[in-house]
């Protein structure tokens, strides 16, 4: 049974387990104290939300995901799949966002692509099933199962945050790889998305340590 990380309470019952049964967790815990849980809107608009986002800085992305919203009233498959490629241009989208969001649009119409069930599949099979659409890759992903549908045990492989903080946390030579880094967290199964929180906040606290302050997401 998959765990949906869907509450506080959820997420620290899922640390509190993770640190019993890896002791290596232990001093990371006891650095970041209890990770916040952080969620997004999940269904198409929290794909596409993330899509906009993608390889922009958070003020640019906020501001084309504003204007899309402020355009599209509601936000649906069905109103993107009807836009014109130039209407969305002008928005702010590029041709390959654009490309991707129609694409998702038609499957979830066509009933081919359904986005809430991948909260209840294993998160190996979930995260296969977002990058077989084109513009979606593993960070796009692995963002979507985690933070819109809570998948309790999605894994960041190749998030760069995620790998310093793990090299640091666990004493590594070099920073691990996404390949690297996935066989590291299997003892972390079913509860590697709430390991992700903890390495996320383990990392916030390396940079406060540099003197960075690291963003949230």
């Amino acid at each position: 049974m998959t765990l949906h990380l869907d509450s506080q309470d959820v997420l620290e019952d899922a640390v509190r387990t993770l640190v019993t049964q890896d002791k290596r967790l232990a001093p990371i815990l006891a650095a970041t104290g209890m990770p916040a849980l952080r969620r997004r809107e999940p269904g198409f608009a929290g794909i596409a939300h993330i899509v906009c986002g993608q390889q922009l800085s958070t003020a640019s992305a906020a501001a084309i995901w504003g204007r899309l919203q402020a355009a599209f009233d509601p936000f649906d498959p069905d109103a993107i799949r009807r836009a014109r490629a130039d209407r969305l241009g002008r928005l702010g989208l590029s041709a390959a966002k654009i490309k991707t969001l129609k694409h998702i649009a038609r499957e979830l119409g066509a009933g081919r692509l359904n986005l809430d069930v991948l909260a209840n599949e294993d998160a190996d099979a979930a995260h296969a099933t977002l990058t077989a659409l084109p513009g979606i890759g593993p960070w796009t992903a692995d963002v979507y199962l985690l933070f819109c549908l809570g998948h309790g045990d999605a894994w960041p492989a190749g998030d760069l945050a995620v790998q310093e903080a793990v090299k640091v946390g666990l004493g590594l030579a070099t920073r691990p790889t996404a390949k690297q880094i996935m066989p590291l967290a299997e003892g972390w199964r079913p509860l590697r998305g709430a390991a992700a929180h903890l390495w996320w906040s383990y990392y916030r606290v390396l940079k406060k340590r540099e003197g960075i302050i690291a963003p949230a997401n």
